[in-house]
């Protein structure tokens, strides 16, 4: 149910935001208890909790995923330099936060076109002069790795930690997600790491394969329209060329969880997978 503050975001609709289309990142922020979402996307979520009632865990989990590769990569991997593709609403912890606690200097660019999210990332620049905002299309590599914003911030003679989270599995256009990534990492120097997340079909067990189906049918055919389920080998093409970090693509939830696990997860949990890569 929305709190106060997402039915107050109802009652004062800005002029440039259209609520008849779900958001993806709106959506997102509703699965993650946000205030920043109207109802037309609060119904996305009701209509996939309708087939998969612990819907929430799959926007849980793919944070909790960033928050941790994050971590990874600035404190073992000593990274720098991040480039947050699709970087969505601050509705939990964000790149650039966990970054900067372990790496002070740590600069981050994210790139985004939701107006919403354009709108916090505004009020980001004015908080944070290592932190910084682009407009673009995530699926179009030859914009974003030529914008004037990542261009003037990224070295690219030095390594950078790409993240692309949550973000792939809402593309529908004619090229393929695997050709998108292997432009990115091609134009990455050595030394570089890749995060992916994407929601996952897992094809060899049928009762969890039968849910991702149904949640994909209920993604395509709600407010937002996009959201596809994509087997084990699908993404493992979205790194081409990496050397994947142990222990590779796995469900988001076990990539070096934070600590042992007590409870079994929930079967949604088996529907998101995730991998971190170094480019040789």
């Amino acid at each position: 149910m929305p709190g106060d503050d997402a039915l107050q975001l109802d009652d004062a609709v800005p002029a440039y935001i259209d609520t008849t289309k779900a958001s993806i990142a709106r959506v997102y922020d509703a699965f993650l208890n946000g205030k920043d979402n109207y109802e037309i996307d609060r119904e996305v979520l009701r209509r996939v909790q309708q087939v998969a009632p612990e819907a929430v865990r799959l926007g849980t989990d793919n944070r909790d995923f960033l928050i941790r590769v994050t971590r990874f990569v600035a404190s073992q991997a000593g990274i720098t330099q991040f480039l947050d593709c699709g970087s969505g609403l601050p509705t939990a912890e964000n790149t650039h936060q966990v970054a900067q606690r372990i790496q002070p200097d740590a600069c981050v660019v994210y790139i985004d076109n939701d107006p919403i999210v354009l709108a916090h990332g505004r009020a980001l620049l004015e908080e944070n002069d290592q932190t910084h905002f682009s407009a673009g299309d995530i699926f179009k590599p030859d914009q974003i790795l030529n914008d004037e914003v990542v261009l003037k911030y990224l070295n690219f003679s030095e390594p950078i930690a790409l993240f692309q989270l949550g973000t792939l599995h809402h593309y529908d256009g004619e090229r393929s997600p695997q050709s998108i990534m292997a432009e990115y990492i091609d134009a990455l120097p050595s030394g570089s790491y890749v995060a992916v997340s994407h929601f996952l079909d897992p094809e060899t067990t049928p009762e969890l394969s039968q849910l991702a189906r149904k949640m994909e049918q209920v993604f395509l055919h709600s407010p937002m329209g996009s959201g596809v389920f994509r087997t084990h080998a699908e993404i493992a093409g979205m790194l081409p060329g990496l050397e994947l970090v142990d222990p590779g693509l796995v469900r988001c939830a076990d990539w070096w969880p934070d600590g042992p696990r007590i409870k079994p997860l929930d079967p949604i949990q088996y529907c998101i997978a995730g991998a971190v890569g170094r480019k040789p």
